[in-house]
Formats: C-alpha cells, sequence, structure tokens
C-alpha cells in the first residue's frame, strides 16, 4: 500500500457511509464499532463510530487526494486513499477491511455482512481490498467475438434477454478449481465492478456509458450461459482476462450506485441481433485497445 496522501498536496475531503447487516437474516446490526484507520496504519485509531437501529453510521468526512488526480487520465499519482475498518458487534464475529476506497467529492459505501458469533468462537475475518484497476496492474482482456453463435445445438438456453435477480461470481480464472463462487444481487455485482473499474469522480454521461458496457457484457455472460456450457457452475469470472474485475466486500460509490439503478434493465446490442454486445474495453492507457472501448471523460 502507498502513503495515504501525497505529503506535498493538500488533502481533499471524501465521505463514507457504513451498513452492517447480518449474514443469515439480512437484519440491520445495531450498536456495532467501528475503528477507522489509515490502511498500513491499523494501530492508530482516526475515528471510532457505532451503528444506528438502521446498521448505519453517520456520514463521515475522510482526507483524499485531490480531486484532479482521478479525472487527469495521465495522472501516476494515486488518486484515492485507503483506509482499514475494524468491526465488532455483540453476538458477531469480527470483521477487519483492509483498503476502503476514499476519493475526493464523493461518498463511498461500505456495505458489511456479518456472520454470528459461533460457540466454538472464531478469529477475526480479515479482507484485504486489492488495488483499484485504474491504479493497479491486472491482466489484460483476452480478445473474445462481441456477438457469439447461436445456432449451434446446447449454446444458448434462454430464448430472450433476463436480467437475473442473482449470479455466481468465480473469484478467479475459469479453470482455478480452488477459486470460491458468490452468489451476488445482479445490481450489486455491477456496482461493485463499476467501483472497481472507474472512477467515481467522472462525469455522470461518461459513467453511465461505462455502466452500460459492463451491463451488456455481463447479460452477455447470462444470455449465452457461456460458462455453464463448458461445463463451469459459475455465470461469470472476477477475472479481467476474461471478465470485470470484481472484489468481495469492496465498497461501493454512491454516485455509482444511482446510475446503475437507473439503469440496470439495460444494455447495448446491434440491428437484429438478440443479444447483448460482449463490450469488451479498456483504459486505453495502461492497456491499447484497438477497435474496443476505452474509458474516455
Amino acid at each position: 500500500m502507498s502513503d495515504p496522501i501525497p505529503s506535498s498536496d493538500t488533502p481533499d475531503v471524501g465521505r463514507l457511509q457504513i451498513n452492517i447487516t447480518s449474514q443469515i437474516t439480512s437484519f440491520p446490526v445495531s450498536d456495532a464499532t467501528i475503528s477507522i484507520s489509515y490502511t498500513g496504519v491499523p494501530e492508530s485509531t482516526l475515528e471510532q463510530v457505532t451503528t444506528d437501529s438502521s446498521g448505519q453510521t453517520e456520514i463521515l468526512e475522510l482526507s483524499a487526494p485531490p480531486v484532479e488526480y482521478s479525472l487527469n487520465p495521465e495522472n501516476d499519482i494515486q488518486p484515492y486513499s485507503e483506509y482499514t475498518l475494524q468491526i465488532q458487534a455483540p453476538g458477531f464475529e469480527p470483521i477487519s477491511i483492509a483498503g476502503t476506497e476514499i476519493l475526493a467529492d464523493t461518498t463511498a459505501i461500505q456495505n458489511v455482512q456479518l456472520n454470528p458469533l459461533d460457540t466454538t468462537g472464531t478469529e477475526e475475518e480479515v479482507f484485504v481490498i486489492p488495488a483499484h484497476t485504474l491504479y493497479g496492474t491486472y491482466p489484460p482482456k483476452i480478445p473474445e467475438d462481441e456477438i457469439k453463435p447461436v445456432n449451434e445445438s446446447g449454446e444458448i438456453v434462454l430464448s430472450r434477454v433476463v436480467v437475473p435477480e442473482y449470479i455466481v461470481v468465480h473469484d478467479g480464472s475459469p479453470r482455478d478449481s480452488t477459486a470460491k463462487n458468490y452468489y451476488v444481487k445482479y445490481k450489486d455485482y455491477i456496482k461493485n465492478v463499476a467501483s472497481s473499474e472507474i472512477y467515481a469522480t467522472w462525469p455522470a454521461n461518461t459513467i453511465r456509458a461505462n455502466v452500460l458496457a459492463i451491463m451488456s457484457f455481463t447479460l452477455n455472460r447470462v444470455y449465452t450461459e457461456w460458462y455453464r456450457n463448458q461445463g463451469y457452475d459459475f455465470t461469470i469470472t472476477s477475472s479481467t482476462a476474461f471478465d470485470h474485475k470484481w472484489i468481495p466486500e469492496r465498497n461501493i460509490f454512491q454516485s455509482i450506485s444511482v446510475i446503475v439503478d437507473e439503469l440496470f434493465a439495460d444494455y447495448l446490442s446491434r440491428p437484429n441481433v438478440r443479444q447483448p454486445i460482449l463490450t469488451q474495453y479498456c483504459d486505453g492507457r495502461q492497456v491499447q485497445c484497438p477497435n474496443w472501448m476505452t474509458f474516455l471523460l
């Protein structure tokens, strides 16, 4: 992890709200205690807050690098700060999340589900959020046809495009049998991917364009049952070489969440083509991809 904020810059401010529910009942967890520190300096608590009867904290203001860093495609400085959250609640297993991202002038939302405490006692579960895809280094997407063949027997199971309630995310490459499968609500998946692959500080129409691309790609995987027709038991992977970057327990951003709620049933297609397009894209900077979509502000 890099330094939270470059010392030569005057930090801006981002916002964070934490929502805590029970993994079993989905009920809000009140009176949970959250200790917040800079990632890499967990012993130095910046703030300690508790959840209310709705399982929510107040909206907190936290330091973040200048907003210009995330708006400049040529910038090489990390444009977000990273915080570690240590969460404890009576009757639940403790959890630690290292790497919650805070961008200037935006509201980050950290949703957390706690497991009820096992009678045998359980050590703190730790999640480490890797770097954002626009800042870290990840495998480039392996090119595929944007429209899949539909005439081969068994290729297509669905007769029409259906927006699913849940999808199964394989947290690794397709052939990694050790990777865990997660059942994720479709909208939550899109919000997670968008928060992992674009910056929430971008203009609203730029976010819309990228969200549409993410949804179209995902619905192509759903419609063609791409992985299930290859004998796998999941819908999509978290590997950037094959699909999108999805990260367990990462925070999302309010500006992205609102746009996903607005567009969640939409996708991109071509005239006389029923299936959603497999909209492949790249950042155009760390990875070049002629004839594909690139991130443009």
